[in-house]
């Protein structure tokens, strides 16, 4: 009697401890016209067996074994098929025959890495573009920010044909996070516009762009977007794959090459890539400098009433760069362990400082000769004038764990060490060397639905050690130190999903003594100044309400209210001095200016402390994404508080910092009230199956709010594009005008529109393994000689004219 007893409590503790199981839900996936979808994957989500993430068949088939009783919900998704969820009630027994219907897309359904439940790019409350497959391959650049700047709402930097990083809604610089694989790249590309972003487009497998405030997952260096590149340097699977390409460019004699190699055997996968480019010097349309050449071409146009370009070359525009990866991963029933290290070299040229790069009769053609003999001489420096070295070596660690029966169904873990160093290099000789030691990891914690709520704790730590040494350092050496804490949820109520976050930042800064060299004035020797600055400590805090509510069958309306604080960097603190490849004199927010006239002035600490940048933002976007026509429509308004920008004072400095024929304007970083809006258009329509067209437009505005505007500010944008998709070959064809920008800040000049059209041709080959394509892209097939206005080079360096690469890529 009292071992039936004991059987019977034992069997009622087991029912109240583990869940009763379902045996199983069998189905089929189909299309609206009834035909079985292969290859479809169904999640069950919420459960973390990975058993339970299963892929049909060809017949459209799909059995999904122990499965929890209670509500669940079946996420589907197939390539050119728009994701649906189907939510199911269970009470322990079989469902059977579940049918699964899906519409074909508009637009491409891609699962976003970046995002915190890697939301799809139609279900993200924020927009969100990402490039993969072959539209990435067709637009992938030298550079992150020439890969991105025909994105809606993403325009470059443009700072040469390598030192380019994308701005998002107008911002960038600290503003805007670039992460590889969700970990920050460790780089110097968020302190100044001269600094190569660190991370190759050639290998990666898809690169997305996240429009608007970040910080709740990333942090107060977030709080205007995030880019993430994406890489397969941590494999998931042992499949063997490879890729290749290879291509050649007229416009610079540009040649490159890229392998990406994937293998594996039992649980241990391995991956290994590899890139290599060269260039020289760009062509360009016209005159380099922007007065010289509006100057000729007004004559010109007079005399024969239409615009003719000098041909010519951008001088210390050459670049090269190598670099490869290696990783390995440890495969579980339950996720991963893994890790890789990849090293980069870039040694590219700074355009902007070259005298006499160009045959004008001006006096310099006699120093620029002896330059280029100069040059013959040291083959090592790509000029004589300005140019970049860089190196990183970067170390990471991924692992994922899923945990079937426990209230934390998931486990993310991120680590990351970066060793940076980059040298502006000005006639020979090192100017500024930047390091830059960077630690980093964050554990992400996934639970188990709780009540309809899917959420996570984040747990993020980040360190930075960054120096400046050289004659021409204009920042101290410094550490910054922070540590967060997140939690993210989201619930869906019938047609609405609602997001829910906050997240608690605690940030250090400081940094070593700053030693300003003492000059002469009015005959006497000034002695050398030190100054000192106190440890400097923030806290930031963000949170955000947003919600996607698919009010209609094929639309849906997303809307984003978000809260976030940024700290200041330590340049837009600390700096003090002349930086050469700005070829402009930086001054921290933690100094004021004593003007003494006659061109001298000096530094004093401020009294009071700086502020956090607070931004109150607003985010609507509506989508249509099923049918022939879809569109993407975005409008969005932030109010910044206490925003960082750099003010031009209208003095000059004009000594001992290697630039004695031209003196350097004085930039003070200053606080104010901001004002930035903007819209976003993108309309797809699919006119036949071979033949779509699409329309995209974008402007912003940034504006102070006690009145002015905010320098380099890019301008409006709209442009269109033209497909043709065959059966052995695809074409496209592609336009975009941008408009005048004479929304100016203080001393800043005017930039003209322009139209730029280009071209690209794919043809696929058969018997080269699974998938080998020859290209031909044409660029600015106009010749333009056209101009960035949110480029410091702007009057100085125009884009590159008329391209033509050709090139062959492949995968077996």
């Amino acid at each position: 009697m009292q071992n039936k007893q004991f059987m019977v409590a034992c069997s009622l503790a087991a029912s109240l401890s583990f869940p009763a199981w379902a045996e199983k839900i069998t189905g089929q996936v189909v299309n609206l016209k009834g035909e079985a979808v292969g290859g479809a994957k169904i999640t069950l989500q919420g459960q973390a067996d990975p058993a339970l993430s299963v892929i049909t068949d060809n017949s459209g088939g799909f059995t999904l074994d122990r499965v929890n009783t209670g509500a669940v919900t079946l996420l589907v998704e197939a390539e050119d098929f728009t994701s649906i969820e189907k939510s199911l009630q269970l009470e322990g027994q079989n469902i059977a025959d579940l049918q699964l219907v899906l519409s074909p897309a508009a637009m491409e359904v891609i699962r976003v890495q970046a995002s915190p439940f890697n939301a799809t790019s139609i279900s993200s409350a924020l927009p969100v573009n990402v490039l993969t497959s072959d539209e990435l391959r067709l637009k992938q650049a030298s550079t992150l920010g020439e890969t991105l700047k025909n994105e809606v709402g993403v325009h470059s930097s443009y700072f040469g044909p390598v030192a380019s990083s994308p701005i998002i809604r107008g911002l960038d610089g600290p503003r805007v996070l670039v992460t590889q694989n969700g970990l920050d790249v460790g780089d110097a590309s968020r302190v100044g516009p001269d600094h190569v972003v660190a991370s190759e487009t050639s290998t990666a497998t898809q690169i997305e762009v996240l429009r608007g405030p970040a910080t709740l997952f990333y942090g107060s260096g977030a709080i205007g977007g995030v880019v993430n590149v994406v890489d397969n340097r941590i494999p998931t699977s042992t499949d063997n794959a490879a890729e290749w390409l290879v291509e050649h460019n007229t416009v610079a004699d540009e040649n490159q090459a890229s392998l990406s190699l994937d293998t594996g055997k039992d649980q241990f996968a391995l991956h290994l890539d590899g890139f290599w480019r060269e260039s020289n010097d760009y062509e360009i349309a016209g005159d380099a400098e922007a007065g010289h050449e509006e100057h000729e071409e007004h004559e010109e146009h007079e005399e024969h009433g239409e615009e003719v370009s000098e041909s010519g070359t951008l001088a210390n525009s050459a670049s090269k760069s190598s670099g490869f990866t290696l990783g390995g991963s440890y495969l579980f029933d339950n996720g991963y362990l893994g890790a890789s290290f990849s090293s980069m070299n870039r040694e590219y040229g700074v355009p902007g400082h070259a005298h006499g790069a160009h045959e004008d009769e001006h006096e310099e053609e006699h120093e620029a000769h002896e330059e280029h003999e100069e040059h013959e001489e040291h083959e090592e420096s790509p000029a004589s004038d300005v140019y970049a070295d860089m190196e990183q070596k970067r170390y990471q660690l991924l692992t994922e764990l899923n945990f079937e029966q426990s209230f934390i169904q998931r486990l993310q873990g991120k680590l990351a060490y970066t060793d940076y160093q980059h040298q502006e290099i000005e006639g020979g000789e090192v100017g500024t060397q930047f390091d830059n030691e960077s630690l980093e990891g964050r554990l992400d914690l996934y639970h188990q639905h709780f009540n309809g709520w899917q959420g996570a704790w984040t747990f993020h730590y980040k360190k930075s050690d960054f120096s400046a040494v050289g004659e021409e350092a204009f920042t101290p050496s410094s550490t910054t130190k922070s540590q967060a804490i997140a939690w993210l949820e989201e619930k869906r109520y019938g047609d609405f999903l609602l997001q829910l976050g906050a997240r608690l930042e605690h940030l250090t800064i400081s940094a070593d003594t700053l030693v300003l060299e003492g000059h002469e004035h009015e005959g006497e020797a000034e002695p050398a100044q030190e100054i000192d600055f106190d440890k400097q400590s923030f806290n930031p805090v963000s949170a955000s309400v947003g919600g996607v509510w698919d009010f209609a069958p094929d639309y849906n309306l997303g809307l984003s209210l978000a809260y976030s604080q940024r700290a200041p960097s330590a340049g837009e603190l600390f700096s003090y001095g002349p930086h050469i490849g700005t070829n402009t004199y930086e001054v921290g927010a933690l100094f004021s200016l004593h003007d003494e006239g006659d061109g001298e002035f000096h530094p004093h600490l401020i009294e009071n402390d700086v502020e956090l940048e607070t931004s109150y933002n607003v985010d609507v976007t509506l989508r249509k994404y099923r049918g022939d026509f879809s569109f993407v429509l975005s409008g969005f308004y932030n109010h910044v508080e206490d925003y960082y920008y750099q003010h031009t004072t209208g003095l000059v400095f004009s000594e001992d910092h290697g630039h004695e024929d031209e003196a350097l304007p004085v930039l003070v970083y200053r606080q104010a009230d901001v004002d930035m809006y903007g819209a976003e258009i993108d309309l797809n329509y699919q006119l036949t199956p071979q033949v779509t067209t699409g329309v995209f437009a974008d402007f912003v505005r940034g504006k102070l709010t006690d009145g002015g505007n905010l320098p380099r500010i890019p301008p409006t944008r709209i442009g269109s594009e033209f497909n043709y998709q065959g059966q052995s070959f695809d074409a496209e064809l592609s336009a975009s005008y941008y408009f005048k920008q004479d929304k100016l800040a203080v001393n800043e000049t005017e930039t003209s529109g322009y139209l730029m059209l280009d071209a690209h041709i794919n043809y696929y080959l058969e018997g080269f393994g699974d998938d080998a394509v020859i290209y031909l892209k044409g660029q600015n097939l106009t010749d333009k000689n056209a101009r960035v206005h949110s480029s410091f080079l702007k009057d100085v360096a125009p884009l590159p004219g008329r391209g033509i690469s050709i090139g062959i890529r492949g995968s077996f």
